[in-house]
């Protein structure tokens, strides 16, 4: 299929294995690790997923030949969803990593970027892998116990993220085209050289690929190994409730709204939703009650200026964030009560203190919210003192404050979330209100908001329309930074506009293509160019293939 996927599943074994077990190279040495001898055992099967584990935030060059050391997996692509959708919005210029270049839509539409190329190919080297192991575990030729069924569960689950990452970024929305006949990604089922795909299909096909993989992994989820829980690794680990969280987010994609309803439900059992003090502490560990997966980010591995913080948290010590502090939307935050605690983690008054803000109101004299110096220097000191950021770092009004580091004013990494509780209860509640079952909605945004708001209320929300609206409020401010506003948008078919309303608080002049965008339904430029790389190298793709 691709080349770099034939490539890379020549080494794929030996990057899991040397990453995560050091008694395995007790045992075999690191040049004579063979595919056989990974896929030997469940024990060896693990390691597999292991190195998946970690693949999930490693710099890609470690796990794609070729990989550029400017992407660490998820540390980009995470938040990549909302920094494209604008969701989170810059303040200055900061081109480190061509961040900037994704908020202005240069890196997604054009198939020659680094960005399409690589998360393509990090998506299917998660897929071969995962093959790797389903198409050896399920062949009758080792024993089927609690241990193998996890591992096979892990791995039809991790091909479902994937496939659903893909069809996501690289084909048209399936709500907002007609998924029988729009092209979709190719489907990748060997695991032997020369590892040939079909060509493109369906969308359609995807997404019932990715519902077949989901059910199959729960039905042996059910009969295998519980995850262990207790130690912050345990949730990198994919579980049940990570499928039928999967199950919820693509059903929801599908119109699907029953099996979202339920799915999501379920995918929260046993992860209670977060109180003030957690919820004000960061997001920078996957040991919040509410996280049912994330990646338990080793500290040693050298992430630091490529991580997820470095791009989107405020406190990192970096460039990116010092020059350029990431704030919301100044339209949602006006929509915040004051009786929501959440409000308080985004500071509508900071001062403007960097001379070359993009509004032209940096520093001093120029900021319309300060006319004494000394009150204008005392908050900038205020706030690094609260939340430790140096006095390298400039403020901005309407900066955040949700996503930073457990050591503030560093360059450590931390973990990445990628599944919590509270996105299954704004799942089920958008599901219901689609289905027009107001009640079930208003339960469901009840639970959820009287958490974060003390005056909370759903049963003000008594429509379709109205509930709708404050779901879209909820998942904005909730979800902030978490990367789900892109495909959000297209779900619900909006376009981007910064001017309207009032205004985000974004630069027409920074964001240039990004700071205006028609609907997806009639705007393609949604859709991630295929890297050219793969039609040239795939004998199943041709440019007319192309998005």
């Amino acid at each position: 299929m691709l080349k770099k996927i034939k490539l890379l599943l020549i080494g794929v074994f030996f990057i899991s294995i040397v990453s995560c077990d050091d008694d395995f190279l007790d045992t075999a040495p690191t040049d004579a690790i063979s595919a056989t001898d990974a896929l030997a055992t469940a024990e060896n099967m693990s390691l597999i997923l292991n190195g998946l584990h970690r693949g999930l935030y490693s710099q890609l060059q470690t796990i794609l030949p070729g990989g550029s050391s400017i992407r660490a997996g998820n540390h980009y692509w995470v938040p990549l969803g909302d920094n494209i959708a604008g969701g989170v919005i810059h303040t200055a210029r900061a081109n480190n990593l061509s961040w900037q270049n994704e908020t202005q839509w240069i890196s997604h539409t054009q198939e020659t970027s680094t960005t399409v190329e690589l998360l393509w190919y990090h998506r299917y080297n998660i897929i071969a892998s995962s093959n790797s192991i389903i198409n050896k575990a399920t062949d009758g030729s080792l024993t089927e116990d609690d241990r193998l069924r996890e591992i096979i569960a892990q791995a039809y689950t991790y091909r479902a993220y994937a496939y659903l990452s893909l069809i996501q970024h690289y084909a048209k929305g399936y709500l907002i085209g007609n998924p029988s006949t729009d092209p979709g990604v190719p489907l990748l089922f060997s695991s032997d050289a020369p590892f040939t795909s079909a060509p493109r299909s369906t969308v359609q096909e995807i997404y019932d690929q990715i519902e077949l993989d989901l059910n199959d992994a729960i039905d042996y989820f059910e009969n295998a190994t519980p995850r262990p829980s207790g130690n912050a690794a345990d949730k990198s680990q994919l579980n049940i409730n990570v499928a039928y969280g999967l199950l919820a987010r693509m059903a929801l994609s599908t119109g699907d709204w029953e099996t979202a309803a339920d799915a999501a439900v379920k995918a929260r059992e046993g992860f209670p939703l977060m109180n003030e003090d957690d919820w004000k502490s960061g997001f920078n560990t996957v040991l919040l009650p509410e996280v049912i997966w994330g990646s338990n980010v080793i500290t040693t591995e050298t992430t630091f200026f490529r991580s997820y913080f470095y791009l989107i948290g405020n406190t990192f010590n970096g460039s990116q964030v010092r020059n350029n502090p990431k704030i919301i939307d100044k339209r949602l935050y006006n929509q915040i009560p004051e009786t929501d605690y959440r409000r308080d983690l985004f500071l509508a008054n900071a001062p403007n203190s960097n001379n070359s803000a993009a509004n032209g109101e940096g520093g001093f004299g120029n900021d319309p919210n300060y006319t004494n110096e000394e009150e204008f220097d005392n908050k900038i000191e205020e706030i690094q003192n609260t939340y430790g950021s140096t006095s390298a770092h400039n403020t901005h009004p309407y900066m955040h404050f949700k996503l930073r580091q457990q050591n503030s004013g560093t360059i450590d990494p931390d973990d990445i979330i990628y599944m919590r509780t509270a996105e299954m209860y704004l799942i089920e509640a958008e599901a219901k209100a689609m289905m027009d079952d107001i009640e079930g909605a208003q339960a469901a945004l009840d639970a959820l908001g009287i958490t974060r708001d003390s005056a909370y209320d759903a049963s003000i929300y008594n429509s379709k329309e109205s509930l709708m609206d404050h779901i879209k409020f909820q998942r904005g401010v909730e979800l902030f930074g978490e990367g789900f506003l892109y495909t959000d948008k297209i779900r619900w078919d909006e376009g981007i506009d910064h001017a309207a309303n009032g205004g985000s608080g974004a630069s027409a002049v920074l964001y240039q293509d990004g700071f205006k965008q028609d609907k997806p339904s009639i705007n393609d430029d949604w859709i991630f160019k295929i890297p050219q790389a793969e039609i040239d190298a795939n004998p199943n793709l041709t440019p007319s293939d192309q998005n």
